[in-house]
């Protein structure tokens, strides 16, 4: 992952014991500052927080915009077990003390991390879908929507407001054991028998949670399933969701280049996005 200053790649490299060392082009710290931070490691939140240092050591009064379009340990938003961390407050005050005039952050994976950071915009999955041509392709192919869980919920209920044509919506009901994460059963809201279908959620990390729900939805007789993921981590690849759908799509994706299979991955911010990709 990557952080870019005023859409400048910033200078990194890391010392032989493991240190990361980063350098920002002086001349390009005016006024206003803008940061764009892929935080997919450890080593890339730590560039931007030195990055941030290097830029106010050049102009101290310069205004710093910071958009982080997948908010590191978001999933983390709560205790489940005793002796466990609350990752995402953590990562929070870290981006506060940054104390940057805003933070952008594209359909965080829940609301307790806009109101955990300061000065937040948030861009919604509603906002996303209906800027991109995925909008246009949910009305031409009659695709009805599927709600993998419930935190997904509030999300397409606000999109389908936003929709120029009505559109049916099914809402999956997922147990998940504590302790290890492993999901113990789904069950579908409604008749999805022969319809064409599109899951929407938020980030795709390993795919398990959507292949398991593929595996329901095609034994309760739907036709073909596409999946939308704003923050595409696909941390096994591809290839394990294509026995399941037909196509995917995200907003960005955190896959090398070379990972990526354009008839199979439709990645929407390169035609439509006001943010880089990797």
């Amino acid at each position: 992952m990557t952080v870019f200053v005023n859409q400048k790649m910033l200078e990194t490299f890391t010392f032989p014991g493991g240190e990361c060392h980063v350098r920002v082009d002086i001349s390009d710290i005016g006024d206003k500052t803008e940061i764009l931070a892929y935080l997919g490691h450890s080593e890339a939140i730590l560039q931007l927080l030195l990055a941030v240092d290097a830029i106010r050591r050049v102009n101290p009064n310069t205004v710093i915009n910071l958009t982080i379009p997948y908010f590191p340990y978001g999933r983390q938003d709560r205790v489940c077990n005793p002796g466990e961390a609350l990752s995402l407050s953590v990562m929070a005050n870290l981006i506060n003390s940054l104390q940057c005039n805003q933070v952008t952050i594209y359909d965080p994976h829940s609301e307790v991390t806009p109101a955990q950071l300061n000065r937040c915009v948030v861009i919604t999955l509603a906002q996303i879908i209906t800027s991109t041509a995925l909008a246009g392709k949910i009305a031409q192919n009659n695709l009805a929507l599927v709600s993998p869980d419930a935190g997904a919920e509030k999300k397409i209920d606000q999109l389908i407001q936003y929709l120029e044509s009505p559109v049916e919506v099914f809402y999956a009901r997922k147990t998940r054991d504590l302790l290890t994460g492993a999901i113990t059963s789904t069950n579908i809201q409604g008749n999805v028998s022969g319809k064409d279908l599109l899951i929407l959620d938020d980030i795709c990390d390993g795919g398990q949670t959507f292949i398991e729900l593929a595996k329901v939805l095609k034994t309760l007789g739907a036709r073909n399933l596409y999946l939308y993921v704003t923050h595409g981590i696909f941390s096994k690849g591809l290839d394990v969701l294509k026995p399941y759908f037909e196509q995917v799509y995200c907003y960005h994706t955190m896959l090398k280049s070379c990972q990526v299979d354009p008839g199979f991955l439709n990645i929407l911010a390169e035609t439509s996005a006001p943010i880089l990709n990797v």
